[in-house]
């Protein structure tokens, strides 16, 4: 088996960018890749997934069990020549101060796999080794095993990089990424653009993979991603086959799944779950769809409802649709976007162009013209929305939650019993106002200490919407749980047809 860890000295030094160049290079090669991104990230795996052709996954420590986490990793891995996993922010940042709890070092030290640090290089020469060597040292057992430079634009200026880390670090440098003006990742507020909206992109993706070629040594890259080299210590780590579902729960049910350009914020996971447990999945527009195909469960996923608000509420028949299968206590689950959607009404920027992405080191002028950028703080339009839940979104000046957190259910849900404790993500710039009481006792803690407190989710008859994005491999009792209450709302809508016919 080979797998490599994209790692970086920060946020914005350059790893998405080598991500997906190095996936386009060895998919051009036949090299049969498998990309991963460490955390919750959507937008980073759906572009992995748009540039490789092969559905990227999530690695994260907070919200699946460790076993859990290995497991899934192997049954994907398995299947492909090289995983590809992109970190996240910078090496060593996780969730609190401890270096390795859910960080990019945790993960590559939990399943044993090689480092490759990306150094921007920008005016630095042997300095550059003081960096690398301070990564090294920090967790000495943590293998870096490579580094590549982003920003470097000679090969003499490599060659004193090279020079310098390779005498006091002891480990290769493969190469260098020079600034490329052609190529850059537009931003909104919540992160890049999903690769769904951009396949204006796609010619670019050939360009940095021949950037790659290159100036990076990519032989020597597939040599260091052996984990299988019994001298590099990876021969400890267990790949058992997962246990695949004892019982299919969703045997005969069929999940209709939004998913177009406003609603596209799923785990590649959660859906697979979904099937392994029988179940079939249908998928329809929002946006474009008349109604919502026939189902037993309606699952709507986050993405950016508030860019386009004025066509959701334009589709008048597939609002009525919705609120018709709520009607009929068709179990409906939403997270983020989809809790936007199902309100009352949705409040927009009056400004939803993307801004230029502060976390690359390209311009974005060349890919999308000069376009305005998303001040983020002007209120525009208000766009009536499906009404399911009595409420109103309104999109803010700031980003109102960020990061991970404990959701601990306050009644019976849609999706688990009274008491379950779920571990999500949240982040969102909007805020939902709404009469409802809250179904889930939120909670964020930090190193142990509980930071913040508030409530979340909301339920009304079979219909549960949340700010939380949650994986359904940490509990595959939630999946059951929504197809139980799928499968009784089956038997209580034939129930009368059967006594009418008897």
């Amino acid at each position: 088996m080979k797998a490599f860890v994209i790692a970086g000295t920060n946020s914005g030094c350059g790893k998405t960018t080598m991500t997906l160049g190095l996936l386009k290079a060895l998919t051009n090669r036949g090299v049969a890749v498998q990309p991963y991104k460490v955390g919750p990230d959507y937008i980073d795996t759906a572009w992995h997934t748009r540039v490789s052709g092969v559905a990227s996954r999530n690695l994260d420590a907070f919200m699946l069990p460790a076993d859990t986490m290995r497991s899934l990793f192997y049954c994907h891995t398995r299947k492909a020549d090289i995983a590809v996993i992109e970190g996240v922010m910078g090496l060593y940042d996780g969730y609190g101060v401890d270096p390795h709890y859910c960080s990019t070092a945790g993960l590559a030290r939990d399943l044993n796999l090689p480092v490759i640090l990306v150094v921007d290089g920008r005016a630095v020469s042997t300095s550059a080794a003081a960096t690398v060597m301070g990564f090294q040292h920090f967790d000495p057992e943590l293998n870096i095993a490579g580094v590549i430079f982003n920003n470097v634009n000679s090969d003499s200026h490599l060659d004193l990089i090279r020079a310098a880390v390779e005498k006091y670090c002891q480990i290769p440098v493969l190469g260098r990424l020079p600034k490329l003006p052609a190529i850059e990742l537009p931003e909104r507020h919540l992160g890049l653009l999903t690769a769904q909206e951009s396949s204006r992109f796609d010619p670019h993706w050939q360009t940095l993979a021949e950037a790659i070629e290159e100036h990076i040594d990519l032989d020597a890259l597939l040599a260091i991603s052996d984990i299988s080299d019994q001298e590099a210590g990876f021969s400890e780590f267990d790949f058992s086959e997962p246990e695949a579902p004892v019982e299919q729960a969703g045997l005969g049910l069929t999940v209709a799944l939004a998913h177009d350009n406003a609603f596209n914020f799923y785990y590649q996971d959660n859906l697979d779950l979904l099937e392994q447990h029988g179940a079939a999945i249908v998928r329809f527009s929002p946006l474009d769809d008349e109604v919502v195909p026939e189902c037993d469960l309606v699952y709507i996923g986050g993405g950016y409802p508030e860019s386009y608000g004025a066509a959701l509420a334009q589709n008048s028949s597939m609002l009525a649709s919705l609120r018709t299968l709520h009607q009929q206590g068709t179990p409906i689950y939403a997270e983020c976007g989809g809790l936007m959607y199902l309100g009352d009404s949705l409040t927009t920027y009056e400004d939803t162009h993307p801004k230029t992405n502060g976390d690359t080191h390209l311009s974005a002028h060349s890919l999308t013209g000069t376009h305005t950028l998303n001040k983020g703080n002007v209120k525009g339009d208000t766009h009536p929305m499906v009404g399911i839940l009595p409420g109103r979104s309104t999109m803010t000046k700031s980003l109102k939650r960020f990061g991970y957190c404990f959701a601990t259910a306050n009644t019976n849900t849609v999706i688990c019993p009274q008491g379950t404790v779920l571990r999500g993500h949240e982040f969102h710039y909007s805020e939902f106002t709404t009469e409802l009481e809250p179904v889930f006792d939120m909670t964020k803690e930090r190193d142990g200490e509980i930071i913040s407190r508030w409530g979340g989710g909301y339920q009304v008859g079979n219909t549960l919407a949340t700010y939380l994005h949650l994986h359904f491999a940490q509990q595959p009792e939630l999946i059951k749980h929504w197809f139980a209450l799928a499968k009784e709302n089956q038997l209580s809508r034939t129930k009368p047809i059967n006594e009418a016919t008897k």
